[in-house]
């Protein structure tokens, strides 16, 4: 729904490869660990924290308007970011049973890898 709000035509696409990208980086990850019996409750918990976090993105982007400086609103969408590289931290630090930061290390390279996947799969030509 947010990528459709900014008038995204492949934002199904982006959603598919995101979410592919996420259940292989934790399905490897878990296997590697030698505790893959944990892949159900673990991709629920991010599955949830996922939800919630982009309704309330999404709410936060319908109040934006791009004509006007909204510093109050950035702020609060950065620390929303913020939170929820911390929950999906937590949630593969009880999963891989791996220290905090590792966990953190988990998350932004699978969220840098998802992003550089969409921007190479879906480049636009100007």
């Amino acid at each position: 729904m947010t990528s459709q709000r900014l008038e995204d035509d492949n934002s199904a696409a982006r959603l598919l490869l995101a979410i592919g990208l996420q259940v292989l980086v934790l399905a490897g990850l878990l296997l590697w660990r030698q505790v893959s019996e944990r892949f159900t409750q673990t991709l629920s918990a991010l599955v949830g924290v996922g939800i919630v976090f982009n309704a309330i993105t999404w709410i936060l982007l319908t109040r934006s308007d791009p004509t006007e400086i909204q510093p109050a609103l950035a702020m609060a969408w950065y620390a929303v970011f913020i939170w929820s590289l911390f929950v999906d931290a937590n949630i593969y630090r009880h999963a891989l049973s791996i220290t905090l930061p590792v966990g953190m290390l988990v998350t932004v390279l699978t969220l840098a890898a998802g992003f550089i996947l969409n921007e190479l799969l879906f480049l636009q030509s100007p």
